[in-house]
């Protein structure tokens, strides 16, 4: 979806000499929409940076004890921070009728400040399934897969 809204505007601009109001807010809207919701699913198969130089050596129970302290110091207070902010923006956007205001199609900027909502609750969601899991490994011994 993204892409074609981006070769439409291309399209119009270029082509037509006819640019469109809605089509920067909108590609806007969608890349949050794409990142907000792919953060899980790469936090699920463990895609995001890491620093390598230790951790790759380590044996399964010593990542496990690393991703465990990770996710008690950072993981857990940044994103319990990042849901009420954008929780916060959320309702905001909602008791005032904000509208984003990139361009002068004023779309409602509920919706959008929603999706980040809820792509952090899944990214929260899916890094407590792994601490479960590194937690089990630690308190059993093994795998819970």
């Amino acid at each position: 979806m993204l892409v074609a809204v981006l070769c439409y505007e291309v399209t119009s601009r270029y082509v037509f000499d006819n640019p469109t109001i809605w089509a920067h807010e909108l590609s806007m809207m969608l890349g949050v929409f794409i990142v907000t919701i792919g953060w899980s699913y790469v936090h699920s198969k463990r895609g995001h940076v890491r620093v390598d130089v230790f951790y790759a050596r380590m044996s399964a129970k010593g990542k496990a004890i690393i991703d465990v302290c990770c996710f008690i110091v950072f993981f857990l207070p940044l994103m319990l921070v990042l849901i009420y902010a954008s929780g916060v923006m959320a309702w905001e956007a909602y008791i005032f009728d904000e509208v984003l205001m990139a361009s002068f199609w004023y779309p409602p900027a509920l919706p959008i400040r929603l999706v980040v909502v809820f792509g952090l609750c899944t990214f929260l969601l899916q890094g407590l399934a792994d601490f479960t899991r590194d937690a089990y490994l630690l308190v059993k011994g093994a795998p819970i897969d």
